[in-house]
């Protein structure tokens, strides 16, 4: 198969897969349809929220992070496709941004504080610390042998990778410098296919403008 094509079914299988993930209650439905019934409170608390869906290498499932809106707890989940059933991931209470390894041996995540870089081995079914500062937008590198992250929320940011093999951690470069765009995901850093390093840059400027209305 060439690479358009497993790009299009890896697509088609991401987009089978939002389907599921976004028609997943927490609860079953046991009130009139959502058009039909008063929306209060207690039904905001008790929505679950779906972040970070991450497909399985095998493309048979998926680990997402799910979050109560009425609670600051988290929880990664793993989404069997063909069943459709969700289970939870082992001690995975307060992390979150889970990333499958290309291998699909490990799935790396971050604590709910953004302070520490975790790793989850599906073979012994153990957690290990990989490093400890702020942590942003893990990535793997292509042949799983490394993660790369940023340190955007310290002082001094740079971009770090830490060697699986070794836990050995590396200081690639300063981001200090960069003029960061920020909002809902815009501060994103990540790698291309080729593991160059990756940056959302603000280069605009911003404005004030007087608006005449009539009341």
């Amino acid at each position: 198969m060439c690479d358009d094509q497993n790009a299009n079914v890896r697509f088609a299988k991401l987009r089978y897969a939002s389907f599921l993930v976004i028609s997943y209650r927490s609860e079953p439905v046991t009130t009139a349809p959502a058009f039909a019934a008063r929306f209060t409170a207690d039904d905001l608390v008790r929505i679950t929220r779906v972040s970070d869906p991450q497909i399985a290498p095998d493309g048979k499932s998926i680990v997402l992070s799910l979050n109560n809106l009425g609670t600051i707890s988290n929880q990664i989940n793993i989404l069997d496709l063909e069943t459709q059933r969700l289970s939870p991931l082992p001690s995975a209470e307060n992390l979150f941004s889970p990333r499958w390894s290309p291998d699909g041996r490990y799935i790396a995540a971050i604590t709910l504080d953004s302070d520490a870089l975790m790793l989850f081995d599906l073979t012994n079914q153990q957690w290990t610390e990989l490093a400890r500062m702020g942590i942003g937008y893990p990535s793997w590198s292509h042949d799983g042998q490394y993660l790369y992250f940023d340190s955007i929320l310290t002082e001094d940011p740079a971009f770090f990778r830490v060697r699986i093999s070794d836990r050995h951690l590396e200081r690639l470069v300063s981001l200090k410098d960069i003029h960061r765009l920020w909002g809902l995901q815009s501060e994103w850093t990540g790698l291309a296919p080729d593991d160059s390093l990756l940056v959302t840059r603000d280069i605009g400027s911003p404005e004030i403008y007087a608006l005449d209305w009539q009341p």
